[in-house]
Formats: C-alpha cells, structure tokens, sequence
C-alpha cells in the first residue's frame, strides 16, 4: 500500500508515462477495456504502461471522488511486470491479461485490508482471496485496490462510509449511489478498466445508472459470493461494473461458474458472453411492467426511458406490457443482516455508521417463523417469475425513479421503510428477489447533465440475450460515449 511519498513518487513516473502513451493512443485511460486488451496483446501498450496511467489518474482525480479506500500500487506495478513478461513470452491467460481492474472493498484480498467501508473492520486483513479475486488473478489481471461504498453494503448512496462519501464524477456535490458507489465512480471517471461489485438491492445497477456505467447483476448463483463479506446470504449477487457492455461480458466470462466450495452457487454450464453480444436481437419478445416501475418517475427519466424503448421496439420483434408477481416487503435481507453482525454490533455498536447500525438492529428482533415464512416466499416467487418468460423473452424498465440526490440531502434519497431498500432502489430490488440477470445502460442525461439508466432484465441464466440486447441498444445510440468532465 502506498504512503504519500511513495504515491507522488511513483506518480511523477506515471505522468511521464501518460506523455508517452497519449502519443500512442490518445488518453489511455479512456480505451474501452475490449481496446486496452487488444493493444496489450499486439504489444502495442505494455500492462506497465496501462497501470502507471491509472495509477496517476487516481492520483489526480481520487482526492475529489474519494473512490478508493486502498490503492495497492506497489503490488499492482509488480503484477503489471509479471503480466508483461508472460505476454513477452507467448504466454496470454486472456483478455484481463494486464488489464488493471479495482474491487469493492467487500472482497477479501490476502494480505490487503478489506474493510466494507466500516470502522469496525478498519484494520481487517484476510489470509485468503475472495473466488472471483482468484478467478480474476488467474486471468491476469492487474488489482489496483479497494474502493469504497456504503457501510457493509447496507444503503444506496455511498455516503454513509467511515471513509468519507463518494462523490459522482459527473457533478461532485451528487451521490454515486450505492452501495457499489466507488466502483461506479472509479469506472466512469477511468481510474480502471472495470470493477466488481455487490447487490442485494441494486447495488451494481443504481450506481452504474447514476454514473452513466454498464453495470450487471447476473443471475443468483451464477458467480461465486464465496470471500464477499455478505449482506444477505439469500440475496447477495457479485458482477462487472465498466463502461461497456462488451466490456461487462469479458470480466463476467473471467468469474462466473459454479465453485463446489460455495452454497449457494449453481452447477450451470457457462456460456461464451462475448459470443453472445453477436447473436441477432430481431427475434426478442420484450415486456414492460409498467405497474410500481414507471410511477412516481422523474419525468426526465421517463422521457429518455421512452425513448430508448422505441429504439429497441425496432430492434426487436415488439413491445408489450406485462406485470410481475406482486409481493410484500420480506424480512430476509434484516435477519440475515443481523444473523452475521450480532457479533460486532453488540459489543460495538458505536463503530457503525448511525444508520447502518439502525438498519442492522432491526433485523434482531425477527422471530425465526419470520424469517422462516419470508425464506420460503423467496423461493415462491423465484419460482413463480418464470410464467412471465413464457410470453416475453426480456424486461425493459428505467434502473431508478429518480436521479441522484446531492450529497448533502443524501438522507432523503436512502429513506427506507423497515425491511425495505431506499426509494432510489425501488426497481432494482425486485430483480433481486426474484434471483434474475439484469443490466444497466445509459439512455440518456437529464437537462443537469446527469446519466440516466435504462435496466434490461433476463429470465435464469438469461445473461446471453441480456447482453446482446444491451449491446445492441448501445450501439444504436451513443449515451455510452459520453465521459464525465472529471473522467
């Protein structure tokens, strides 16, 4: 990890490097992470070159966005080395061969602490990597550090952090969202090529929405939770966050599948994604459930929502409406949430942020019946969604109702009735429950300037047709080129 002497060491060597490669290829940082992997692979970029230039721009931009927690740059030049060796020799592990990705500090890192953004595991180092960071190393990828993100997870801004808030590198007195908000922030103002997150909630697909990302959840137990300090065992999904699709679909190949050490994934056979962003989407069937998902919208995100469905009605073959099956609030994320804090909120409690620690509370006094009858509704209406599928093919609604809160009022948009998720997560939590794949892309800014999101959702193992409809999309508009003034 870094001191500051060393961080303004290795940056004055990172901006000479930056000089270089503009020459090469224009502002490095900003290729696609598709395009970086390429370059590295014709050895046109060296993966030293590629982290030098991230690691300076984190250098420049990240006391502004406050995305990071830890920067590993030592550890990361070297695994930049180690990669451009390899690569030198004929040996290329595949497309985040060298390419420098950043985690959500929810992903045990041997050797590195992994703190949830809380101060009750501040000084906490694992002794063993997360699965989808090993999956990741064995890639070839380059980690660059820890971002940070709401306090375990539990919120959608980002701001209740012991490390201080995340700011939205589109406008800096807005939230990024959450809880991944400095994975989000990271990717969109091109500190990395691409990070993973965490959502229980929505927490991969607001803040990629709120900062004009790519942002996927893929389907429940179709990567590794295994070494991701949880939420909700029952809910908890892990996925890439960049700023393509196309990129998305290389880091999901890198870390989906079924790992035998985990409960809750899933023997399935994992598809060629990037195979899958070619396959014709003239034959989709689309649905649009209206109902809760368009009400109490902002009108500006409604209008771009609109208009995004329009282009893909002429992409596909056609648009209907459709409802999903209604449900109550559950209790299963609170006791959950409660079941693997109780060790640390009871004795102290004082190291949480306020309202996390009330979020958590909450969750002790749910009876076992409880829990036990809102466990087994989960798996109803995992279940019961399929009957949707056998009309449409894909779900098409805006990521969030409204657009991201200053930081100053981010209390109103984390507002959360007793078991339930912030108004600004409204549509996203469904996706959730109901264990299915679902994307963000950008459709649109608001008058302000800030990204919008439009949410394209897949049955079980759906990600393929997801992804192809979402590349599709991309590649008829062009809200996926913008960048940010800070990025």
């Amino acid at each position: 990890m870094w001191t500051r002497r060393e961080l303004l060491k290795t940056a004055a060597g990172c901006a000479a490097a930056s000089v270089v490669l503009k020459g090469k290829s224009g502002e490095v940082t900003q290729l696609s992470l598709k395009d970086a992997s390429a370059m590295v692979r014709r050895k046109a970029v060296s993966p030293v070159e590629l982290t030098q230039a991230c690691l300076a721009r984190i250098e420049r931009l990240n006391p502004a966005l406050n995305a990071f927690i830890t920067v590993t740059a030592e550890q990361a030049l070297r695994e930049a080395r180690d990669a451009e060796a390899e690569i030198q020799k004929g040996k290329w592990r595949g497309p985040l061969h060298g390419i420098p990705i950043a985690l959500k500090d929810l992903f045990d890192t041997a050797g590195v602490r992994t703190t949830a953004g809380s101060g009750v595991f501040k000084d906490r180092v694992p002794e063993q990597d997360a699965e989808v960071v090993r999956r990741l190393r064995a890639a070839g990828a380059v980690l660059l550090g820890k971002l940070n993100m709401h306090e375990f997870a539990y919120g959608g801004t980002s701001v209740a952090t012991y490390f201080g808030a995340v700011h939205n590198p589109w406008n800096l007195d807005r939230i990024a969202g959450g809880s991944s908000g400095g994975s989000a922030a990271a990717v969109a103002a091109g500190l990395c090529y691409g990070a993973l997150g965490s959502d229980t909630g929505g927490s991969i697909r607001q803040p990629s929405a709120y900062c004009g990302i790519a942002g996927l959840k893929p389907t429940y137990g179709r990567v590794s939770t295994r070494g991701v300090i949880p939420l909700s065992w029952s809910l908890d999904h892990v996925g890439p966050m960049c700023r393509s699709v196309g990129d998305a679909a290389l880091l999901l190949q890198a870390i989906a599948g079924y790992d035998p050490q985990e409960t809750n994934s899933v023997d399935v056979p994992v598809p060629d994604y990037t195979q899958a962003l070619r396959a014709k989407v003239s034959p989709l069937r689309l649905g649009v459930p209206r109902k809760m998902f368009f009400e109490q919208i902002d009108a500006e995100i409604a209008a771009a929502v609109n208009q995004a469905i329009e282009v893909l009605r002429k992409l596909t073959a056609g648009v209907r409406d459709v409802e999903l099956p209604p449900y109550d609030t559950l209790p299963v994320v609170p006791a959950e949430a409660y079941a693997y804090h109780a060790p640390y909120v009871t004795k102290m409690p004082e190291l949480y942020q306020p309202s996390v620690r009330e979020r958590v509370e909450s969750g002790k006094n749910i009876t076992a019946e409880t829990y036990i009858a809102g466990r087994r509704e989960l798996d109803r209406l995992r279940r019961a969604v399929r009957e949707v599928f056998t009309g449409v093919d894909l779900l098409i609604t805006p990521t969030t109702p409204v657009s991201p809160a200053t930081i100053a009022d981010s209390a109103q948009a984390d507002v959360r009735p007793p078991g339930g998720v912030g108004f600004s997560l409204r549509n996203t939590q469904p996706f959730d429950i109901f264990g299915l794949p679902a994307i963000s892309v950008p459709c649109g800014f608001t008058n302000s300037g800030l990204p919008i999101g439009l949410q394209i959702t897949g049955p079980h193992w759906g990600e393929p047709a997801v992804l192809a409809l979402a590349h599709a999309y991309e590649q008829a508009t062009e809200w996926h080129t913008r960048r940010p003034a800070a990025g």
